[in-house]
């Protein structure tokens, strides 16, 4: 059994770790509000973006070629490359965050064979794939701490370029949003454009007949799909990051009350155990001065007996 001044220190070093968990739960709920800020700041811009993507598709005259209205699905389903954009934090101590991102991505990766490239945002996830051997494309360093329209722009220009040489047909994004208190994993499609190829299919059953509003556009159409999709992908990247920031943070401050009240019980538990083994050597110190006590009480009554059983000898020997 421990001894009174191991489980007090005991005390005391769980008493500092809860300090320190309680610290990162001020931060996390802090860095939350302002991620939150961000995301809500973002979201007209996206939704604008799209908006405006759907209604220029949808007047696109007929014979115009551009490489983001191409669909790949000539091309067989095992014979796409595709690249994953995977969005990790930097730190740990987030919960399962990092886990479930990476168990999505490692469970997609493995259907692919090995038309697969990797886009990793964060260090754990660099740090994962690095040690099981698996090839990185691109990582990008000190992302996801603070997520920026500058650092978003610069993970889709790396994206779109592979894009437009044909280097990959297919572009995924894993990341995380949360709803309340609740992260989901999310793995979506990027590029081709979901949004584009749903609307040239409804297009296909219409028909020839439908009357259409008058669109005008300059200079020309693909110009302007080659101006606006690549900021509709730099808005999506942002959000992403943004919605991450916001997972993560979430996922941190939930993992740190768990520890504060984990922290807490154990304190209790503690202090009840230093409380018993305190009473018991308490109990043992007045128990053994009591004995002492009385043991010196009975030398003195046997010293004094003595001392009277030798007085009376000694007075018997002279009245003889």
């Amino acid at each position: 059994m421990a001894t009174i001044k191991e489980i007090r220190d005991r005390i005391n070093s769980v008493n500092d770790t809860r300090k320190i968990t309680n610290a990162m739960y001020l931060i996390s709920s802090t860095k939350l509000r302002k991620a939150r800020k961000m995301l809500t700041d973002t979201e007209p811009f996206f939704f604008s973006t799209q908006a405006m993507i759907s209604r220029i598709v949808r007047h696109l005259p007929q014979g115009v070629e551009n490489i983001f209205l191409e669909t790949r699905l000539d091309i067989p389903e095992k014979e796409r490359r595709k690249g994953y954009i995977i969005f990790t934090d930097d730190k740990g101590l987030a919960g399962a965050y990092n886990h479930n991102v990476l168990k999505l991505a490692e469970e997609h990766i493995l259907n692919d064979g090995d038309n697969w490239k990797l886009f990793v945002i964060g260090e754990v996830g660099r740090f994962h794939f690095l040690s099981k051997n698996m090839a990185i494309e691109e990582s990008f360093m000190f992302t996801s701490q603070n997520p920026t329209l500058h650092r978003a722009r610069k993970i889709a220009a790396e994206i779109l370029e592979r894009y437009y040489d044909r280097e990959v047909d297919e572009f995924y994004a894993i990341y995380t949003t949360v709803h309340g208190t609740v992260c989901e994993t999310r793995f979506e499609k990027l590029l081709p454009l979901g949004i584009i190829t749903d609307i040239q299919a409804e297009k296909e059953h219409k028909t020839s007949g439908v009357r259409r509003d008058e669109f005008k556009m300059e200079p020309n159409p693909s110009a302007i799909l080659d101006n606006i999709v690549p900021n509709y992908v730099t808005g999506f990247i942002y959000g992403a990051l943004v919605e991450a920031f916001c997972s993560v943070q979430n996922s941190r401050m939930m993992a740190m009350d768990s520890a504060n009240k984990n922290a807490t019980k154990m304190i209790d538990m503690l202090q009840r155990t230093y409380n018993r083994q305190r009473q018991a050597m308490i109990t043992q110190e007045i128990t053994e001065v009591v004995s002492g006590a009385k043991a010196l009480k009975r030398s003195k009554e046997a010293k004094e007996k003595r001392s009277g059983s030798g007085k009376s000898a000694h007075n018997m020997i002279q009245k003889q």
